[in-house]
């Protein structure tokens, strides 16, 4: 009995502990003495010396001195700071618990002693007690501040010391006091020169040598680790901080600490000269360096030492003599093309690529030099590392070939590199179907069988068949495989267009496939005729044997889904529910699969009269040529007055008068940006081009749209491709006006923005976005910003708006009021008592 009481007083009393450490219990607070530079005069310690005055009392197993008498107590205390005034390089020292391997105890307490040199732990805090072990601070060595998660695992907050060799974990009951020794560890290590490997001083004397070429090969001849090895490197050869990387969001991966992680890169770097297949361990090489940035300078350097000749190499060297240096240059050229080195690495990089072209006798090492220093000239950051097929295209420095598509069943080969951007396919693809001169501007889109979005002009098509061939072997099985396409992006002017032009094809097929996601407002008679005029252009005249594509290829589906709700789902008479709990949930979902299966059923007839519909007015329409129907059915298209515009899904909306509404369309166009109720070919609200003021994200996904006293603002998912697609637009018009810096209201006062400084890209920070000015009246920038400031939710948001110089100098009416400041705050009331 005795035994069980204490067994529930220690369940208790642990109990109570967890709880009181989840609730933020008060913790006691600590009693820190912090030496200024003024005791420095008297005492003879640097600014790094902190001094520690331990609590009366802790829970960390520091002695108490409430018992001890007064004598000892005194004796104690004196002993104490004699100790301390007799070793001026001790900083901070106090009782610590350190977790230990082994033994049926996780944590001991020791008396830890932190200097400026080291970190120290002993048996106690007497003068003769034994130290038990020494762990030195160097500048690579590290500290794990405490966390939260571990103080509520085990009670106690923590901090972590990487050594070379050691690692303390410590724990007290504190936080102030581990917060304390951290600092104080983190001032020792700052305090220290910065370690340089072998390989850096032997860079640095290279570099200074550079031009006296006996005395850099008299350095490479004398120093083994910068020269070719089929040894193992059990050192990095960069300098790298000590520690873990299992406290970083890269632990998921199974990486552990760089230092680790450099060694084992030079591992697969010995592996590729033996691999059969070496496509698959460079791809793992590369995402390692793309993981982890401050691989890629190491790399760089075991991939220089592995490539790298001397004179005595090269006189011994045959042309029959197979080169197990190959792989290494072919590595070395996928790097070049993926991440560039920081700057002193690349000045040593380039200079090995000279030292091997001059030096070399293999013509095969000399074209992988000269392809590595141009590929150096063009590369800049990627974000995924390069395909297969890529990588293949590399090791063989050849172009690889991009399969591009275009509205019809067309598609093109284009040769690209690892640096070829979308702007450069745009333009090849124009080039090769004769579209330079269009009036229109075009651009690349990732495309699948559910969606599509436009690429960034300055985005790498290297990445982008990247991410296609990862999304493919994600899922190999599915049938929404992505590809590029070539569309027409910016519609500036579609009356123009000859009949005969591919151009007008590629306006007809962008046309068809709104009508198909249902984008464009007709009535029903109109979408039956657009059905037939599409089949008859695909198929010609009608044939009972055609094979015609399915409904919904031809019509909108979301049409048939509305014919097929109309019809009520449960027939006349249908019985209630028995009643009871048990009895009515499973006739309920009993009744709910008639329901799915009525609806089912519904819409394959409503899809069966539909298609009879358009096969009849199919066949009234014989004797029609392809140029006819796609002529008619272009022409019925644009009796819709926001043809040739992009629309967007908006969630939500509100205008300058309070008004609301939700899921609507937001229309992009040359001349004008309007709001569509959806299905509904009238628009709510429309900003003419001319009279835009300022556009831009003004909250994470809230984009708003300004016109003098106007506001167009809404909620969508679509803020970036509706920016780009408006800075597109901008950008294209005044390209054809032939002015570089901004739209004059002399020349075409219906295009010019009254209040706008063109931009050219939007730049993302912080979840809103600025707009980058371009052209002369650029200079002064606070000539041109107006910015007002709305606190919302404790975040500022910041809200732009643009002025050119020259409506400044003129006295614009618009700049003698101020601009209106929109309320977040109750724009989001207003929104939720909505919704």
């Amino acid at each position: 009995m005795p035994l069980q009481g204490l067994c529930w007083l220690v369940c208790c009393r642990q109990g109570f502990s967890l709880l009181a450490r989840d609730h933020g219990e008060k913790e006691e607070e600590e009693s820190f003495e912090l030496r200024n530079q003024d005791e420095h005069t008297h005492t003879g310690r640097g600014q790094l010396e902190v001094t520690l005055s331990q609590p009366t009392r802790t829970a960390n197993g520091t002695p108490c001195l409430s018992g001890v008498p007064e004598e000892k107590r005194s004796l104690i205390t004196q002993k104490s700071k004699m100790t301390m005034d007799e070793d001026p390089e001790v900083l901070v020292k106090g009782w610590l618990l350190r977790e230990v391997q082994g033994g049926w105890l996780r944590q001991r307490r020791f008396w830890f002693v932190l200097t400026t040199d080291s970190l120290d732990y002993y048996s106690g805090p007497d003068r003769d007690a034994r130290r038990l072990g020494t762990l030195v601070l160097t500048s690579l060595c590290s500290v794990l501040w405490p966390d939260k998660h571990t103080y509520k695992q085990t009670g106690y907050w923590s901090l972590t010391v990487y050594g070379r060799k050691h690692c303390y974990r410590l724990f007290t009951k504190h936080y102030n006091e581990a917060v304390h020794w951290a600092c104080a560890v983190q001032k020792v290590i700052d305090s220290k020169a910065p370690v340089e490997t072998p390989t850096q001083l032997l860079i640095r004397d290279i570099e200074e040598n550079k031009f006296n070429p006996e005395v850099v090969e008299h350095i490479y001849d004398h120093n083994p680790i910068l020269r070719y090895t089929q040894s193992p490197l059990y050192a990095p050869l960069l300098p790298f901080p000590y520690g873990s990387l299992h406290h970083t969001h890269m632990a998921g991966k199974g990486y552990t600490s760089i230092r680790e992680e450099a060694v084992r890169l030079f591992n697969c770097l010995q592996q590729l000269e033996s691999a059969r297949e070496p496509i698959p361990l460079i791809q793992g090489i590369l995402q390692t360096c793309l993981d982890l940035r401050p691989l890629r300078d190491e790399l760089y350097c075991q991939l220089i030492k592995q490539t790298s000749v001397t004179n005595s190499r090269v006189q011994t060297q045959t042309q029959t003599q197979p080169n197990p240096q190959l792989r290494y240059w072919q590595l070395l050229t996928c790097m070049s093309c993926t991440f560039l080195p920081s700057s002193s690495i690349l000045k040593y990089l380039r200079f090995h690529l000279k030292r091997v072209q001059s030096l070399s006798v293999d013509p095969e090492v000399e074209s992988y030099a000269s392809f590595i220093a141009q590929a150096l000239e063009k590369t800049r950051g990627r974000e995924c590392v390069p395909s297969w097929e890529e990588i293949q295209g590399l090791m063989g420095r050849q172009e690889i070939l991009c399969t591009v598509h275009y509205p019809g069943p067309g598609c093109c080969q284009i040769p690209i590199t690892s640096h070829t951007t979308a702007n450069e396919v745009v333009r090849k693809m124009a080039e090769r179907l004769g579209l330079q001169d269009s009036r229109n501007t075009f651009a690349l889109f990732e495309q699948n069988a559910c969606w599509e979005k436009a690429i960034g002009g300055s985005t790498i098509i290297a990445d982008v068949i990247t991410r296609f061939e990862n999304l493919s072997a994600k899922d190999p099985d599915s049938d929404c495989q992505c590809r590029l396409c070539f569309k027409l992006y910016c519609l500036l002017d579609t009356d123009n267009i000859s009949t005969d032009n591919i151009e007008y094809l590629f306006l007809y097929e962008q046309c068809h496939e709104m009508v198909v996601r249902g984008q464009l407002p007709a009535c029903e008679d109109d979408l039956l005729s657009l059905a037939a005029l599409r089949l008859q252009c695909l198929l010609g005249d009608f044939s009972a044997l055609s094979p015609y594509p399915p409904l919904e290829q031809l019509f909108p589906a979301g049409v048939v889904e509305a014919r097929a709700l109309l019809a009520p789902v449960d027939p006349p008479g249908c019985p209630s529910f028995p009643g009871g709990l048990l009895a009515g949930t499973l006739w309920g979902h009993k009744r709910r699969q008639e329901q799915d299966q009525r609806l089912r059923a519904r819409l394959r007839e409503e899809g069966a009269v539909v298609m009879s519909a358009i096969l009849e007015r199919w066949k009234a329409l014989a004797g029609y040529s392809r140029r006819d129907s796609m002529a008619a059915y272009l022409t019925i298209a644009r009796q819709w007055s926001g043809f040739g515009c992009t629309l967007y899904e908006v969630d939500f909306y509100i205008s300058s008068t309070g008004s609301f509404s939700q899921k609507l369309w937001l229309g992009v166009a040359a001349s004008c940006v309007s709001l569509y109720r959806q299905g509904e070919a009238e628009a709510l609200e429309s900003l003419p081009i001319g009279q835009i003021c300022s556009y831009g994200v003004s909250d994470s996904n809230t984009f708003r749209i300004t016109a003098g006293d106007r506001d167009l603002l809404f909620e969508t998912s679509k803020l970036t491709e509706i920016m780009q697609l408006m800075n597109a637009y901008f950008s294209a018009t005044r390209r054809q006006l032939g002015k570089d810096d901004c739209i004059s209201m002399e020349t075409n006062p219906k295009l010019h923005p009254s209040l706008l400084e063109l931009p050219s890209h939007p730049l993302v920070q912080g979840g809103r976005t600025q707009m980058r000015l371009k052209g002369a009246d650029a200079v002064e920038m606070e000539d041109k910003w107006k910015v007002s400031r709305e606190p919302q939710t404790g975040e500022q948001v910041q809200e732009l708006t643009c002025y050119t110089a020259s409506q400044i100098q003129k006295g614009h009416g618009a700049l003698n009021r101020a601009p209106a400041i929109w309320e977040p705050a109750k724009y989001h009331r207003q929104r939720n008592n909505l919704t």
